[in-house]
């Protein structure tokens, strides 16, 4: 079944949080009858917002998605992204923190892009910055992944990440890449100083091109005989180790 071309998003918490983002919503699709406390605070918020609603049975849904739309779509506009060396130097220039910033080299599963968004955003990244090309897209899926993060986490978008690695190094900031070819652990690493983090793709991890121009590589310590972690788990590990040394809790 073909999909819309139209940007949406699916699920009630995920509007909501659309919603509470003041994110550009231009029209809502709610199941005709639903009725439950969650589905009425939605309606409220979308009315409290202006936003024409239309009651569709739930055929009319299931053309924008298969997956667990809880009664609800709303097309949005595209979520922006930031010019990245205007981001940085903003950072810089205003973070009462050392610069935490978090490079994408072509995640390729929208559930994990949207996991790794989510964990970003819980633990205070300033800015996440992706490939133009060769990166899973922020889609309906990634956004409701992300549980609202998506649309309030700075994100921009560079021609490579090569060009992202060398601006940070020449603003002072240290790039770590992670990979489990690293002979030095995460915990042996002093990431107190404003630093980049670069997470690889899935499959091929980080481009070599770009291994070859960071600061330092680290490595998760692991004790099974799996090779690495998923991608977005640990991407968590890594940005709660840096809260964890910078005292952020």
């Amino acid at each position: 079944m073909s999909q819309p071309s139209i940007p949406f998003i699916y699920g009630i918490r995920t509007i909501l949080e659309a919603l509470e983002a003041d994110q550009d919503i231009q029209k809502a699709y709610l199941l005709k009858g639903a009725s439950s406390p969650l589905f009425k605070e939605l309606e409220q918020a979308l009315r409290k917002a202006r936003v024409p609603i239309s009651y569709v049975p739930t055929e009319r849904l299931y053309r924008f998605t298969q997956a667990n739309h809880q009664g609800a779509v709303a097309e949005i506009a595209p979520i922006p992204f930031a010019d990245f060396e205007e981001s940085v130097e903003k950072i810089i220039a205003k973070s009462a923190q050392a610069p935490l910033i978090l490079l994408l080299d072509g995640l390729t599963d929208v559930r994990n892009f949207g996991a790794v968004l989510r964990t970003a955003e819980s633990s205070g990244v300033d800015l996440v910055v992706l490939p133009q090309q060769g990166m899973a897209p922020l889609n309906r899926d990634a956004i409701k992944t992300s549980q609202g993060a998506a649309f309030s986490i700075p994100m921009a978008k560079v021609a490579h990440i090569k060009d992202a690695v060398m601006y940070l190094q020449s603003s002072g900031i240290t790039v770590f890449a992670a990979t489990e070819k690293s002979d030095t652990s995460l915990y042996e690493s002093d990431l107190t100083r404003g630093i980049g983090v670069i997470m690889g793709s899935e499959e091929r991890g980080i481009n070599p091109s770009v291994l070859k121009m960071v600061d330092h590589s680290i490595s998760l310590p692991q004790r099974g005989q799996i090779a690495s972690l998923n991608v977005s788990v640990a991407c968590g590990v890594i940005l709660y180790e840096v809260l964890r040394q910078r005292k952020l809790y």
